[in-house]
């Protein structure tokens, strides 16, 4: 039987941003995120992200060296992405944003798996790119998280029609219950993620906070409580999960298994869901989007 893929390289598409919370900057951005949380389980992880030489893309670049991420260099003159994030009284993250769209394109070769998310996975020009490679050829595995931003998506058609454009060529759907609501308004959850395996994915996933996640993959169906634990933030928290849940089907039998189109095993699937909530409490347990190290989740 295969296993896991040795020394997994990923590439990530999306949106690097700053957060600016109280008038202070934090590097973010849900592809970001996900980049840094692959690299710090790790996960040789390079991100393909356009931002500035300014200040906000400085703290950006520093970000992803203390998380030995790779990424395309800082673009002269241009104005690093920024979200104004406010907090309500749960906790939970609205957001203001001011982007820019375009992303590079970075080589293939050599890479196992191509996640995008967010923005840049549907906001042209950005989305071109990202369409590129989930279509280029070689066996590698394709993921994605629609992380819907209702503000900078508010034509609901072109979206829906760009997200499930991506789910047709993804292996493993990630999304949020908020996510599920915008994209398929009054349809069940299990009705969403019925139809995410009817237009291509193999593995289906719907987060639903404090109550934990649901999985279906063919005619299964896995619920995983979430973690408890003391809430800081949930900024960063779901990007904490799908990063842990594609480092855990890296570094184990599903990998194979969803390039080779084999039937996924339920205890695989319950183990990645299990190791990626893990990740998600970690972070929520503390302010702003900080993914766990391997070290905090094996501890």
């Amino acid at each position: 039987m295969k296993h896991a893929l040795a020394a997994p390289r990923a590439l990530v598409f999306g949106e690097a941003l700053v957060d600016v919370i109280d008038g202070a900057a934090f590097p973010g951005g849900s592809p970001l995120n996900v980049a840094v949380g692959l690299s710090r389980l790790g996960v040789d992880t390079t991100l393909a992200a356009r931002f500035g030489d300014d200040a906000h893309g400085g703290r950006i670049a520093d970000h992803l060296r203390e998380s030995s991420v790779s990424f395309a260099e800082p673009v002269a003159g241009a104005e690093t992405s920024r979200a104004e994030v406010t907090l309500d009284a749960s906790g939970q993250a609205q957001y203001r944003f001011v982007l820019d769209s375009e992303l590079p394109s970075v080589p293939l070769e050599g890479i196992d798996l191509v996640h995008a998310g967010s923005l840049g996975a549907v906001l042209a020009p950005g989305a071109t790119t990202v369409a590129e490679a989930f279509d280029a050829p070689g066996a590698r595995l394709c993921s994605y998280d629609p992380n819907i931003r209702p503000d900078l998506m508010q034509d609901h058609a072109a979206t829906l029609d760009r997200v499930e454009r991506l789910v047709v060529r993804s292996h493993i759907v990630k999304l949020s219950d908020e996510d599920a609501a915008w994209l398929y308004p009054g349809l069940e959850l299990d009705d969403v993620l019925a139809r995410l395996l009817a237009l291509g994915a193999s593995l289906a996933v719907v987060t639903r906070g404090a109550d934990g996640c649901i999985a279906r993959f063919a005619d299964a169906r896995v619920e995983v409580p979430a973690d408890r634990v003391l809430v800081v933030d949930t900024v960063g928290a779901g990007d904490s999960f799908m990063a842990a849940l594609l480092a855990a089907v890296l570094d184990g039998p599903l990998a194979a298994a969803l390039l080779d189109g084999l039937p996924l095993i339920r205890p695989d699937v319950e183990h990645a869901l299990r190791f990626a909530a893990r990740a998600a409490a970690v972070t929520a347990s503390r302010a702003g989007a900080n993914p766990p190290w391997t070290r905090e989740l094996t501890a």
